[in-house]
């Protein structure tokens, strides 16, 4: 019966953030609205559960707003990215989570001499990205926790049609597809760069990274200078051969992966090109952003391969 109960809550509630900025220490006010009891619970971003300081405040029986960091006051006080949920009240995993997580993050100045502790709060549904291309169609999700000003910039390029109607214009078989260039040369952008978040993700296959100028003194193994580094904006590039893309790691903006649809990003690099520019257009016929459902969160899989590397990179040495 609790199942049949769980399903229940699930389709009749919906659960949004009041705003999406925040200073550091403002509530977390998010609106819940259900016609059952729920209950929130809050996991880190490889699914981890976050044990709530206050669960008392965590159940809830009614439509209402609810301060998060009343119920989570310690963690919401530290940087970091969470994933906010809502569920049967007793329910003791978010697999039976109701309406569209949210996406928390406590953020840190990054800055030089930046002081300690968060700056900003950012509330935003955990999406992912469907993508429809003449050689098939392919879901993306994103790496919120490591750049989260990339996977905002990508988000937000799609919500405007950007990228619908680009092209894949650079095809390098075992390497990458690159595209997002409203020249279709490698040259074109939406006319401004963001920082770059160079981070500890692989570029193994299927890893989505951001494009950008190469410094020429990388030839020597140096790092790229900030004016190189902080160049990339809209071109992106999905990554085939983790043996040929290694020595990209932690030097380009890994931002995600492919969820579903490598057998087209595959057909892709199979197309004939000449000097890398494919031979018939590859193009990206539309973009949608798509807030994540209990029928459809590929977060899942993504979450387990987080927790797996992390636990690896634990276990001991000899």
């Amino acid at each position: 019966m609790q199942s049949v109960i769980g399903l229940l809550v699930l389709i009749g509630s919906v659960l949004a953030p009041q705003r999406q900025w925040m200073a550091p220490q403002a509530p977390v006010m998010v609106n819940v609205q259900s016609e059952e009891p729920v209950k929130l619970m809050l996991t880190d971003f490889t699914g981890r559960i976050i044990s709530a300081e206050n669960p008392e405040l965590a159940r809830l029986s009614s439509t209402q707003s609810v301060d998060v960091r009343q119920i989570f006051p310690d963690v919401l006080s530290r940087p970091g990215t969470y994933v906010l949920w809502m569920v049967p009240p007793a329910a003791e995993d978010v697999s039976q989570f109701g309406s569209t997580p949210l996406v928390i993050e406590v953020r840190r100045d990054t800055r030089p001499g930046a002081p300690e502790g968060p700056m900003v709060i950012h509330v935003s549904p955990l999406s992912l990205v469907s993508m429809q291309t003449n050689f098939g169609p392919m879901e993306m999700v994103f790496y919120y926790d490591v750049a989260p000003n990339t996977v905002a910039n990508f988000l937000t390029l799609v919500n405007q049609g950007f990228y619908d109607g680009l092209t894949f214009h650079r095809v390098i078989k075992g390497f990458v597809i690159q595209g997002g260039d409203p020249r279709g040369d490698g040259s074109g952008s939406p006319g401004y760069t963001i920082p770059a978040e160079f981070n500890d993700r692989p570029h193994h296959e299927g890893v989505l990274s951001m494009a950008r100028q190469g410094d020429p003194n990388e030839r020597t193994g140096a790092m790229p200078r900030p004016e190189y580094a902080d160049s990339a904006s809209s071109q992106f590039f999905i990554c085939l051969d983790y043996a040929k893309t290694r020595n990209l790691d932690r030097r380009y903006t890994a931002f995600g992966q492919i969820a579903t649809g490598m057998d087209s990003v595959h057909k892709i690099a199979d197309t004939p090109v000449q000097a890398s520019r494919p031979e018939q257009p590859v193009i990206i016929e539309s973009a949608k952003v798509i807030p994540v459902t209990q029928d459809h969160n590929p977060y899942v899989e993504l979450m387990h391969q987080l927790t797996a590397a992390q636990q690896k990179l634990s276990e001991p040495t000899d």
